[in-house]
């Protein structure tokens, strides 16, 4: 195997660290300069930033269920894309295995929904 086939790769790499080594240089010189009180404050997931813990410390649920929501859709998709691409070679075992794994991700959905995580206000 010969050198010339890792030209092209050490050539996108060096191209992805000079333009990420530009965009954080040039950032600070051509980026705005309006600062305001809500920009310096501490941003934490949309509760209003305090000295003291909310709830003693405690987190609200919903940072939990959505969480849990955004887990179940992406094990979901890590699961389905690959088996929609080989749905033909699987034959009738991996169309059984999905639709288990679908009963199994409904599951978890339905808890999910059951808890208030679909709901946004």
């Amino acid at each position: 195997m010969s050198l010339s086939v890792w030209v092209p790769i050490v050539g996108l790499l060096t191209l992805g660290a000079l333009f990420a080594l530009f965009s954080v240089g040039i950032a600070p010189i051509v980026g705005p300069k309006r600062f305001n009180r809500a920009k310096l404050e501490a941003y934490e997931c949309g509760i209003e930033p305090s000295p003291q813990p909310v709830g003693g410390g405690r987190f609200p649920i919903k940072f939990y269920l959505t969480a849990m929501l955004f887990i179940i859709f992406d094990i979901e998709i890590i699961f389905l894309f690959p088996w929609a691409v080989h749905f033909d070679a699987l034959g009738l075992f991996g169309f059984v295995e999905m639709v288990l794994f679908i009963g199994m991700v409904s599951i978890a959905y339905a808890y999910e929904w059951r808890r208030g995580g679909l709901d946004w206000d």
